[in-house]
């Protein structure tokens, strides 16, 4: 078997260098072969990642479009006709909506007429499944048995064998002849691939370790005669340093790439962290040489980059005389022009699509009963990411719901960013109920960022929620996150940074700061957008695999087709400013309450709030609600200044005030310590209630109330949901209440409100899912 060093001898001296980013005077790196020495050949390797399905130019990222990349290969390829494209996995899935609504075939169409030749697979590559990858994706167009399909480059995987007979189920690595010289490509998938897709879909195939099987294709690759060995890996970096790059532990997933992988392999193209980098690291096994150094690169995410790899090989020996490296830009700025000309026939393609997409995005989802706005100014129009709204809110129990099950992560709470909702929904024109489409659906989220579920303690929940005030110099002060249903908190505005948040609850409970809680974000939070660091925790991680398009449309399809979708106009955070306590039985409390109130044109909100103790109310008081007239936005639309008495017999103990909007249906505990009667005693509540029914169905309730020694329990117990409140008498420990039909997925609040004499309050709540049959 050949060695590296067999087939590489007197190596002259290369550009080596540890990060290079060629201005744009300079992109093209490379002349025709006739320029060179005659046994001598510059073989270019132009290398994307984690296109995602990004056809079209996007005037508000840094998304160039596939006709723009397909020019760019073009040209690079007119100067140096010893050119191949490559990728790095991720090229479908998690698609923009042009792509997303017919299957990913514009993508696939427009990177064959791109010239792509060869690609690792990516995890998303398998987000419908491994059958759906080899007969579908892989398998040749026919306009009959596959007209969806046809993918005309190698998609290699070496390290995906059948989980059966450990056969491989990839191919493992392709060659090309480029001017003589021999260029040979591995493919592999990183090895968390299992914990990203729905395991039924990857059922029969297993992931092995990306180095040993490199390594093991790599020689064999050499031994087959390849010249140039290239790696293409859908496991990337944590950082663009390349300091810091090079710094990474062996028992890293991409540490150990870089620093496992043997002497053939002469360039690692990477991706699946989506960050751009252009790196150069020794190789110890090349040392003595000239050219010590291995390139190891990523063009980041979305088309807004090539990586450009050329290698000087004597094609007479097969040794690599010098490389160079760069990172082209496709575009200098969100809405700048391209920097390269767009290819004509590839533009047809994306033109197609688009005009297909607006027919399709004609398809009607379902029905909503109001509009659902982001927060606004005072003027109605100009939007305010510092303020809570109905849509963020929405998306927030999309994105639960979307990944409740146990096969997505199990979540329970679900938080949004106010910049990635791009448009209000609002139907189509007309008298409500109105029709919400296919393409106002996408408008809404444009990313089509992938849904990641998450463990997160109770105090890095609080965290995340601390950094919605942002650290100086942000482009924005404060940034409002949308919120899931049954997940609530209060706040004071005026604390110091990172003393703001006072207490959370979930279902009524409290947060555990030292509990672990399932919660789901988008991949832009999750990678620390917008200064959310605190989302990039130290537990599980799950990519679900899903879309945040194809969460709502699914979201649309169960609960807004039978019956119009419901505004939800209740608070999941509010503004909260009292005294320390503990207080006594019989002190009076005033308290000043902010972000009582939406914002969005006609939202509906409450002119007035209760405050009730132990389910007994302790008075009424005014809201006003005045939007802000400009920006920086915030949050504290909505103000009451509310002053309570705490009742003379309450007893010692911890109570929740709770703070009741009737019109909106908000609900939110604000937590007191009070001293007085000797305290009594919490019977346990067991509350049954079925998972789901069918819609227009009264499910029945039932409670049973226990705890050791406390004999028979008697008392009251309230059931509060979707705006209506039935209260019960309990008869020996027992009770149970018939709801009124339901015709969406509700939250119930079961609230055991103590008899006033031995027993104090206890309460729960419950989750029913109507099945719209």
């Amino acid at each position: 078997m050949f060695t590296h060093s067999s087939r590489r001898r007197g190596v002259a001296a290369g550009a080596l260098f540890s990060l290079v980013v060629a201005p744009l005077s300079v992109l093209a790196t490379t002349s025709p072969a006739s320029a060179a020495p005659e046994d001598e050949v510059e073989v270019q390797i132009l290398a994307t990642n984690d296109f995602h399905g990004r056809i079209a130019n996007d005037p508000f990222s840094s998304s160039a479009g596939a006709a723009v990349m397909a020019g760019a290969v073009d040209e690079l390829r007119a100067a140096n006709p010893f050119t191949t494209f490559a990728a790095a996995g991720d090229l479908i899935g998690a698609s923009t909506f042009e792509s997303f609504v017919d299957q990913d075939k514009p993508t696939i169409d427009a990177l064959n007429e791109a010239g792509l030749e060869v690609s690792a697979v990516g995890n998303h590559e398998f987000d419908q499944g491994y059958d759906d990858l080899v007969d579908r994706v892989i398998a040749p167009y026919d306009p009959t048995s596959n007209p969806k399909g046809g993918a005309e480059w190698k998609y290699l995987g070496a390290n995906v064998k059948m989980k059966a007979s450990g056969d491989p189920a990839l191919e493992a690595t392709w060659i090309k002849d480029e001017g003589g010289v021999q260029v040979g490509f591995i493919g592999a998938v990183t090895e968390h691939l299992p914990e990203l897709v729905t395991p039924d879909g990857i059922a029969e195939i297993e992931v092995t370790d990306i180095v040993a099987a490199t390594n093991a294709a790599a020689d064999d690759l050499v031994s087959s005669g390849a010249d140039v060995v290239v790696l293409l890996v859908h496991e990337g970096a944590p950082t663009t340093d390349c300091s810091a790059i090079g710094s990474l532990g062996a028992d890293t997933d991409f540490g150990s790439i870089v620093q496992g992988v043997n002497d053939n392999v002469d360039a690692i193209v990477s991706g699946h962290t989506h960050l751009a980098y252009n790196c150069s690291f020794p190789v110890p096994g090349w040392s003595g040489r000239d050219l010590t150094e291995r390139p190891v690169v990523s063009a980041g995410q979305y088309g807004a980059n090539l990586n450009q790899l050329v290698f000087t090989v004597d094609s007479s020996t097969g040794e690599v005389q010098s490389k160079t490296q760069a990172l082209l830009k496709l575009k200098d700025a969100n809405g700048a022009p391209p920097n390269y000309t767009p290819d004509a026939a590839t533009q047809d393609i994306v033109d197609e699509a688009v005009a297909n997409a607006e027919v399709l995005g004609a398809e009607p989802l379902g029905e909503i009963n109001d509009d659902f706005f982001r927060a606004k100014l005072a003027n109605g129009t100009t939007e305010n990411r510092g303020g809570e709204s109905t849509l963020g809110n929405l998306v927030a129990e999309i994105q639960q719901d979307a990944t409740e099950d146990e096969t997505f992560g199990s979540a329970q709470i679900a938080f949004m960013n106010p910049g990635g909702l791009r448009a209000d929904l609002l139907g189509v024109d007309g008298a409500f109920p109105r029709t919400v489409t296919f393409k106002q659906a996408a408008n809404v989220q444009p990313f089509a960022n992938t849904l990641l579920n998450m463990d997160l303690s109770g105090a890095e929940i609080k965290t995340v929620l601390e950094q919605q005030w942002q650290p100086e110099g942000a482009s924005r002060p404060f940034l409002k996150l949308g919120v899931s249903e049954g997940f609530t908190y209060t706040y004071d505005p005026a604390a110091p940074q990172g003393e703001h948040i006072l207490a959370m609850y979930l279902d009524g409970e409290p947060i555990d700061p030292a509990a672990t809680y399932s919660v789901t974000v988008n991949s832009f939070l999750a990678s620390g957008g917008d200064n959310f660091s605190a989302f990039k925790g130290t537990g599980r991680t799950q990519d679900t695999g899903r879309t945040d398009l194809q969460a709502q449309v699914d979201y649309f399809a169960e609960f807004a087709s039978a019956a119009p979708l419901e505004v939800d106009y209740s608070q999941r955070a509010v503004g909260t400013v009292l005294g320390e306590g503990p207080f006594a039985a019989g002190d009076t409390l005033g308290i000043e309450l902010s972000s009582l109130s939406m914002t969005g044109p006609g939202d509906v909100t409450d002119t007035e709030v209760e405050v009730a103790l132990d389910g007994d109310s302790l008075g009424v008081f005014p809201v006003t609600t005045t939007a802000l007239e400009a920006l920086p936005g915030f949050d504290e639309a909505g103000t009451a200044s509310v002053s309570v008495t705490i009742p003379a017999d309450a007893v010692t103990g911890d109570y929740d005030l709770m703070i009741s909007g009737a019109t909106t249906g908000t609900e939110i505990a604000v937590p007191i310590s009070v001293t007085g009667a000797p305290a009594k005693v919490t019977p346990r509540m067991k509350v049954n209630a079925p998972k789901k029914i069918k819609s227009g169905k009264r499910p029945l309730i039932k409670v049973v109330l226990a705890g050791k020694g406390v004999g028979k329990v008697t008392g009251d117990v309230r059931f509060r949901y979707a705006g209506k409140q039935v209260t019960k008498r309990v008869t020996n420990s027992t009770v149970q209440q018939r709801l009124a039909p339901l015709t969406r997925k509700t939250k119930v609040k079961v609230i055991y409100l103590g008899d006033g004499e031995k027993f104090t309050r206890n309460k729960k709540t419950t989750t029913i899912r109507i099945r719209n049959k």
